[in-house]
């Protein structure tokens, strides 16, 4: 027997977690459809700093890892892409 699973209906970005974090953190996001996705983190001016996610998904729920040993503390935006 196959569980039904429950996909997504809309893109959605969700909040990280840990936050505030040292150094490294979970980000979550919903993809409703077959689609090109691309997950970037920006600092506070506006430079990427990484790219978390890049290619074609299938509709599901996704989560990847920041880590920013790498760099110095501040803010950090996500910004996903469809």
């Amino acid at each position: 027997m196959v569980d039904d699973v429950e996909l997504p209906t809309v893109f959605a970005l969700n909040q990280n977690y840990p936050n505030p974090f040292n150094p490294s953190t979970t980000v979550r996001f919903d993809v409703p459809e077959q689609s090109y996705v691309t997950l970037k983190v920006y600092d506070i001016l506006g430079r990427e700093v990484a790219t978390l996610a890049s290619g074609e998904m299938g509709a599901g729920s996704y989560t990847v890892n920041f880590d920013a040993a790498n760099l110095a503390d501040g803010l950090y935006v996500a910004r996903l892409s469809a």
